[in-house]
């Protein structure tokens, strides 16, 4: 089984983060763990702790979220891009990923997957965010 990069990786964590925010604006019950496998095929601890991360500190994420947004909330969002911001944005604050790998990553993603004043947003409130609280 050939080892996915960092970078799809993020891609499968999105799609996951993604469903997860659909299952929950509608009230469907779900298990994590079957998401998680649902996607990934392999076991693996990047995905695992990447997903579970963003679930468990999602209301503090969504503060840090509102407050880089400009003029915006991140419930205005659409479900990916609300991904990619929570996976930014926990990346950041939790792990020891380069913030600049953290921030071009979501970048990335954003520009495959949003349109380009919403990865725009999300590059700006990584961005503010990372020099505000992380670079202090």
């Amino acid at each position: 089984m050939e080892k996915l990069s960092r970078t799809e990786l993020r891609k499968k964590i999105m799609t996951i983060l993604y469903q997860i925010n659909v299952y929950q604006k509608n009230k469907v019950s779900y298990q994590v763990e079957d998401m998680i496998k649902e996607v990934c095929e392999i076991e693996n601890e990047f995905v695992k702790d990447m997903v579970y991360g963003v679930i468990t500190y999602q209301n503090e994420i969504d503060e840090i979220a509102n407050k880089y947004l400009k003029n915006w909330t991140i419930d205005r969002l659409g479900n990916t891009d609300q991904a990619i911001l929570r996976m930014g944005i926990y990346e950041l604050k939790y792990t020891d990923t380069p913030p600049i790998v953290v921030i071009n990553e979501a970048t990335r993603l954003a520009k495959d997957y949003s349109d380009d004043d919403v990865r725009k947003m999300i590059n700006a409130a990584l961005d503010a965010y990372y020099h505000d609280e992380i670079d202090a």
